[in-house]
C-alpha cells in the first residue's frame, strides 16, 4: 500500500508517470524501506493506463464488498415482530440494571479517577 500511495502522491504533483526513482524518493523522505520489485510491479501494471480511470473501476470492485452492518439487521429484527417488542426491551432494561451493580462491586473499593 506504501508503494501505491507514493505513486500516487507523486502523480498528484504534476508527473504523468512517475518513475521508480519519483517513488523512491517519496518512500525515502519518510523513512520507508521499499523493495523494488514490488515499485516494478506496480509500475509495469499501470503503465499506460490513465489513473482516474484506474481509481473508478477500484471503486467499483471495493462497493462490491461487504463491510460491517451487522448492527442494522439487529436493530430491524424487532420492529418486523409488531406488538411484540415491548417484551424483550423490558427484559433488556433489567439485564442492564443487573449489570451496573455487578461492574460496581468489581471496583475493589477505589476508583482511578478519586
Amino acid at each position: 500500500m506504501k508503494v501505491v500511495a507514493a505513486y500516487l502522491l507523486a502523480a498528484l504533483s504534476g508527473k504523468a508517470s512517475p518513475t521508480s526513482a519519483d517513488v523512491k524518493s517519496i518512500l525515502g523522505s519518510v523513512g520507508c524501506e521499499s523493495e523494488d520489485s514490488q515499485i516494478e510491479l506496480l509500475l509495469k501494471e499501470v503503465n499506460g493506463k490513465d489513473l482516474c480511470e484506474l481509481i473508478a473501476a477500484g471503486r467499483e470492485k471495493l462497493a462490491s464488498v461487504p463491510s460491517g452492518g451487522g448492527g442494522v439487521a439487529m436493530a430491524s429484527a424487532p420492529s418486523a415482530g409488531g406488538g411484540g417488542g415491548a417484551a424483550p426491551a423490558a427484559e433488556a432494561k433489567k439485564e442492564e440494571k443487573k449489570e451496573e451493580k455487578e461492574e460496581s462491586d468489581d471496583d475493589m473499593g477505589f476508583s482511578l479517577f478519586e
